[in-house]
């Protein structure tokens, strides 16, 4: 029992040693890391502004991602179509599905342009 507890008390010193260390190494490597970029826009400062300007980063990116999603959509789309056109001879769908793509297309990245500064507010 002795022994077991004097093992038990040798392992908590060296865990504690190996924990210690390990932040000695980890403030060290902290110390050559960049810095954080700081948001688009930033308002008066402080937290609530800061988080209120990395949110509004975020969804400007999340706008974005969906305008390429939807231009890749519209692609794969006509892609589809125009295979089938040339298979079929029927290019009135294919026509019909580039001029959808591309009023799609320029409708989301309007909204998205119309959303930017509605979020900057």
């Amino acid at each position: 029992m002795k022994l077991d507890r004097k093992l038990k008390q040798v392992g908590v010193k060296v865990s504690q040693s190996l924990i210690l260390a390990g932040a000695g190494v980890g403030q060290g490597f902290a110390q050559g890391l960049p810095t954080m970029d700081a948001p688009s826009q930033v308002g008066g400062g402080g937290l609530l502004a800061t988080a209120q300007g990395y949110v509004y980063d975020g969804a400007i990116l999340i706008g974005l991602v969906l305008c390429v999603v939807a231009f890749m959509v519209v692609a794969s789309s006509s892609v589809a179509s125009f295979k089938e056109a040339r298979e079929r001879e029927t290019w009135g769908k294919f026509a019909v599905t580039a001029m959808v793509g591309v009023v799609l297309i320029v409708a989301v990245v309007w909204l998205a342009t119309v959303a930017a500064p509605i979020l900057s507010q």
